[in-house]
């Protein structure tokens, strides 16, 4: 299903992206319905319809250049912001309605700071952070902005495979005995083993496949890092749903996806990821000269 949506994805010319917009809108709002049903857990209740807005809101301000497209608009390039800066006014915004909904039902004090907080929390932890995928899939051009996305989706994933295939063998020393009792160092370097390769193959073939002869591959120095800074925050995205699940004495962040848990429970690797791929790309460490 989803290799069938990045083929019509990248088909589209220059409304690229149309097509897994979507999908980002509704993993978002699964991932939104999880962290509040893990904060509920421990009888915190946030004002929900802001948040829901709110992380609808923040990708779309992403996918704000395909918007203008499909509106038959041109979207102003020049304005001080940048496409990264609209994310943060709808995060915003979001913030400020959470805050107002909080104040809406106001009756006596004891939780309406703590609401809030956690309000704005999973604006960030989920809205804020998707967004940074909408932002790689429209990075450049058609081609550029797909490899930038699938190179964040399969470094990360083969980071995830790695560290549990090398976990699973070779694993002796726990890296975090009381927040994830599975993990171990010895997965973790094959989790990083793993990145460095996939980035590798990824800039190597894939790369030229998508992009064509305007193709330049980067270093091969540049292409390990990538892998690495990824599996780092991979992994660190990892433990933060761990954390989360942990802190709320919950085995899985929900059950929509039998035998693997909820959509944070596949996503949390590429969330923290992302915002630091977006960084590599547009710094010049991978991506077009």
């Amino acid at each position: 299903m989803l290799v069938t949506l990045l083929w019509l994805d990248a088909r589209q010319g220059p409304l690229f992206g149309v097509w897994l917009l979507p999908v980002l809108l509704v993993v978002s709002v699964l991932a939104t319905e999880e962290v509040l049903s893990l904060l509920r857990a421990k009888h915190y209740a946030p004002v929900a319809w802001p948040i829901y807005a709110g992380n609808l809101l923040i990708p779309l301000a992403a996918a704000a250049p395909l918007l203008f497209a499909l509106a038959g608009w041109s979207f102003p390039e020049g304005n001080p912001l940048g496409r990264g800066g609209w994310p943060m006014i709808a995060l915003a915004l979001a913030a400020i309605a959470v805050i107002g909904g909080e104040m809406g039902r106001f009756r006596q004090p004891g939780s309406a700071i703590v609401n809030s907080a956690l309000g704005i929390f999973t604006l960030v932890y989920i809205g804020l952070l998707v967004s940074f995928l909408a932002l790689l899939r429209l990075f450049e051009s058609n081609a550029w902005g797909l490899l930038a996305l699938l190179s964040v989706l399969v470094i990360t994933k083969m980071a995830d495979t790695g560290a549990y295939f090398f976990g699973r063998s070779l694993g002796r020393h726990k890296m975090t005995p009381i927040l994830s009792p599975g993990k171990t160092w010895e997965g973790a370097a094959g989790g990083v083993a793993s990145a460095c390769l996939a980035s590798w193959a990824v800039f190597h073939w894939l790369g030229p496949w998508l992009v064509g002869s305007a193709y330049v591959e980067p270093s091969i120095l540049a292409s390990l890092l990538y892998g690495l800074i990824l599996a780092a925050a991979g992994m660190h995205g990892d433990l933060a749903e761990s954390l989360l699940k942990r802190d709320m004495q919950r085995k899985d962040s929900s059950s929509w996806l039998p035998g693997l848990g909820g959509v944070l429970d596949i996503v949390d690797s590429v969330l923290v990821a992302a915002p630091c791929a977006y960084l590599c790309w547009i710094l010049g460490l991978v991506g077009p000269g």
